[in-house]
């Protein structure tokens, strides 16, 4: 079954995409969004982010989602992100694969960066595909490419995805 999300009364994450999209930030939706924009059915309840990680970009992220009211659900300063050091530390010491952001006055809303890019950033960019809603943007990668990020991840909900890409696109190389 097609689902068009955007026909849908709600769109979860709007403001974070068009205030992403002013400030002109390098990114590219994931998971479950992405999943959905493709036409499958599919909950989600955050929005999972892969952001080019050179240091301005990530500081235009930050700046978004600050003004926004986002907060790390980890009591860290989020501009600590940006600094390729830590997050490599983080990685290594804490295991981290992404760094969760909330909204404390709708905290069913969740943010998820990835802290490593599973496939090189400008790789991604190069295919991604752009899907357009009610004034603005959303960039998700392509099949190719969203499909090799759920088998990455390995989880039961991913390799789901990836069925039900295939069901309604075909075998997805």
């Amino acid at each position: 079954m097609i689902f068009d999300w955007f026909k849908s009364k709600e769109f979860y994450y709007e403001e974070i995409f068009k205030k992403l999209q002013k400030k002109k930030v390098h990114f590219v939706v994931v998971g479950g969004i992405a999943v959905s924009l493709y036409g499958a059915v599919r909950l989600t309840s955050d929005a999972d982010i892969i952001l080019e990680l050179d240091v301005e970009n990530v500081k235009k992220f930050m700046s978004a989602l600050g003004e926004l009211g986002y907060e790390p659900k980890v009591p860290v300063d989020p501009l600590d992100f940006a600094d390729p050091r830590k997050r490599e530390k983080w990685i290594k010491e804490k295991g981290m694969k992404v760094f969760a952001f909330w909204h404390p006055k709708r905290p069913l809303e969740l943010v998820d960066v990835f802290v490593e890019n599973p496939i090189d950033f400008q790789e991604i960019d190069k295919e991604k595909t752009v899907k357009k809603a009610r004034g603005f943007e959303v960039p998700i990668p392509s099949l190719r490419h969203l499909v090799k990020l759920k088998k990455l991840a390995g989880w039961e909900q991913d390799l789901k995805d990836v069925e039900i890409l295939e069901k309604l696109y075909g075998k997805i190389q």
